[in-house]
């Protein structure tokens, strides 16, 4: 099965996010084997983000979004965070301060993107003012409603400088959200996490689910794919999107860049440096 076909949603296509079922298993015999390409995709990924790092030509922004308890912060500490931290950098979009209600809504995003060489993690993203705004009446519809294309041009903007896009939501099902929400709750090590506001959230359920579902019917350009990835089995969200991110950087081809310095040299230094030891 290629992963990459399997959950992408292909331009102006509708999905149900009820069809697809969160707690999925193929094409993995065992979690074993599922953890076993998790582990071979990430050393993959490290290497070549090192040299996409080294080239500096290249850029790639992966945008994270979930009903609450899904895995984003899980999916960055055991898969994408492994990357070298000198070339990548984690942005974690919360409520907007003051400052940035004052501007447009893609202000507080530009600076996070990454730079030549860079990859940059979106904990939440651009797409919550499309999302919570929409499902929580915080501007006109007639607002949010606009922004679909702002979002589009915006990414196009990015994928013209050289910078490849993948955008994940992390489908997982209300009864795994409560589960999650009971680990929180047993475990005092995660008490930190608790919010009364989450459990507000399960009432708007199907609002969410009908907000997402626009976001991939509208913002879903091949430049910009969106995936649904099953995430009731975190072992299985791992490998999925490690694959994705995997397969993609190995599509952008990152090259080290040619030898300018004359190795012979280089070679007759080190041995006279080695012999004044």
């Amino acid at each position: 099965m290629d992963l990459y076909d399997e959950y992408c949603v292909k331009p102006d296509s509708k999905v149900k996010l009820k069809d697809i079922h969160p707690r999925e298993d193929k094409p993995f015999k065992d979690r074993e084997e599922a953890e076993q390409l998790t582990t071979e995709n990430v050393e993959a990924i490290r290497q070549l983000q090192y040299r996409m790092f080294v080239e500096g030509k290249q850029s790639l922004l992966i945008v994270l979004q979930a009903p609450d308890a899904a895995g984003k912060d899980g999916l960055i500490r055991r898969v994408l965070g492994k990357m070298n931290p000198q070339g990548c950098r984690v942005h974690s979009f919360k409520k907007p301060t003051e400052l940035e209600l004052a501007h447009d809504f893609l202000w507080r995003v530009h600076p996070c993107v990454p730079a030549r060489g860079q990859v940059s993690i979106f904990n939440r993203s651009h797409y919550e003012d499309v999302l919570i705004v929409r499902v929580h009446d915080l501007v006109p519809k007639s607002v949010w409603k606009e922004r679909y294309d702002l979002i589009n041009s915006f990414e196009s903007l990015l994928s013209s400088a050289g910078t490849r896009i993948l955008k994940f939501y992390l489908h997982i099902s209300p009864e795994e959200q409560l589960e999650r929400f009971k680990e929180r709750l047993d475990l005092p090590e995660k008490h930190w996490k608790l919010n009364a506001a989450d459990y507000h959230e399960r009432d708007r359920w199907d609002d969410y689910r009908e907000a997402y579902q626009t976001v991939f019917e509208q913002c879903s350009p091949k430049h910009a794919p969106w995936f649904v990835i099953p995430a009731d089995r975190k072992w299985y969200r791992n490998a999925v999107v490690s694959q994705i991110v995997r397969k993609t950087l190995e599509e952008m081809n990152p090259q080290l860049p040619p030898v300018t310095e004359d190795l012979a040299e280089i070679r007759r230094l080190y041995g006279m440096a080695e012999g004044e030891e």
